[in-house]
């Protein structure tokens, strides 16, 4: 049976197929029709267009939205969702002044969710993280990127892509795999790094390949973290069983993490807190994709992407949640949009546009997902009775969602 949202105040984000991505200054540029109509069929958008023009159909389901705005679900294209836990300890230490750094170097941060995760059974972890994508889902995110990287042994990485695996297949959302098992550096290889590399490359991605249990490859490229060289190992490394990498680069320092991730041609590079402009040089021309990440600038008081000189470059780009126990505990889609409007000083057009058909693009899933577009899954989210869609980010403390849709069924 077909489906047809009616006497909708305005539909967001329509597009045709062949965009997949928008930068610059078409950034600004949201599609929307007012008094529209949405159709749907089989899971997938078929029609959509003014009131006027609304095509008969045969014992249609009509939904009427007077009123209220139609979206396309948020695409949130980096998180951390499946953890063991909380740090809310760490969050008191960081209000009484300890830093990200301190808090790691005590055996806190990456180190401590990954030995409570190590100790957490794979039932016991797919119930915690199924609770935090429901919760993402009511919040309107209709695609997600899941990353491993608090398992740091071979057993617990593997623990952790098995439970983003179950998630795939229980959940009717599109989910993305991303294996970081070269997040932090366990404590037993702190004197020999090269050898947890070697796990990596050996041990553990000869396994996630033969279970074919992620689609991209990660490594945080960072000061005291993974050096450029050996990010470029483990990106080789994962290509050899098609894995795309999507990288973290340039959160507390610049050290050509960016450039090398482009030249490996990772499909987005991720957080960019810091930002030189020889760093928005190497993305010109570029198929990656700029990824920010504006909640956990909020969280952990560091600063914002430079949205306006990589926009002001003609270059795209995403947001995303960053939604982990350390430095980002919310997968508020809405919040992020909010957020990169108010602090990294982006239009609503601009942050919408990043949050959904950007979003997309950072995960592979343009033809399916990020915009209302004929033959597309039809994943959106209804508004309650709103003035306007740059109201969404403006009341940044509600909830302005009303009803939510994944495969055109009411979730």
């Amino acid at each position: 049976m077909v489906t047809i949202l009616i006497n909708i105040k305005e539909l967001i984000q329509v597009r045709e197929r062949n965009i997949k991505k928008v930068s610059g200054k078409d950034m600004a540029i949201l599609p929307t029709i007012k008094n529209a109509f949405l159709a749907i069929e089989n899971e997938r958008i078929i029609d959509y267009g003014t009131m006027d023009k609304i095509p008969s159909y045969q014992s249609a389901m009509l939904i009427d939205c007077k009123g209220k705005m139609v979206f396309p679900s948020w695409c949130d294209s980096h998180t951390h969702i499946v953890y063991a836990g909380n740090r809310e300890q760490e969050f008191v230490d960081r209000i009484n002044g300890l830093t990200y750094e301190e808090i790691a170097n005590r055996g806190g941060g990456i180190l401590n969710s990954a030995k409570k995760l190590q100790q957490t059974s794979e039932e016991e972890l797919y119930e915690q993280s199924s609770k935090r994508l429901k919760e993402i889902i009511s919040l309107g995110t209709g695609a997600v990127e899941i990353k491993s990287g608090y398992g740091l042994t071979v057993e617990a990485e593997l623990k952790m892509l098995r439970v983003i695996r179950k998630l795939k297949e229980t959940f009717s959302l599109p989910i993305k795999a991303t294996f970081l098992g070269a997040h932090a550096f366990p404590s037993e290889y702190k004197e020999n790094k090269e050898a947890y590399i070697d796990l990596i490359i050996n041990e553990m991605l000869p396994q996630i390949g033969k279970e074919h249990l992620a689609d991209f490859i990660d490594a945080f490229c960072e000061t005291g973290y993974f050096s450029v060289e050996q990010t470029e190992r483990v990106i080789d490394a994962g290509k050899k069983y098609g894995l795309v990498p999507k990288i973290h680069v340039n959160q507390f320092t610049s050290i050509g993490g960016l450039q090398a991730s482009v030249a490996k041609g990772a499909l987005s590079v991720d957080h960019l807190e810091i930002m030189t402009e020889s760093d928005i040089d190497a993305l010109k021309g570029s198929d990656t994709m700029p990824v920010a990440l504006p909640s956990c600038s909020y969280f952990l008081s560091i600063p914002y992407t430079p949205a306006r000189d990589i926009i002001n470059a003609d270059l795209p780009l995403a947001l995303a949640t960053d939604y982990n126990p350390g430095s980002t505990p919310s997968g508020n889609m809405n919040f992020v949009v909010s957020t990169a409007c108010i602090k990294m000083k982006m239009t609503p057009e601009e942050a919408i546009n990043a949050a959904t058909i950007n979003g997309a693009y950072a995960m592979d899933l343009s033809d399916e997902v990020g915009s209302i577009t004929k033959g597309k899954k039809a994943n959106f989210f209804i508004t309650k009775e709103i003035p306007s869609y740059g109201y969404l980010p403006y009341s940044f403390g509600s909830n302005v969602i009303e009803s939510v849709y994944l495969n055109g069924k009411r979730i």
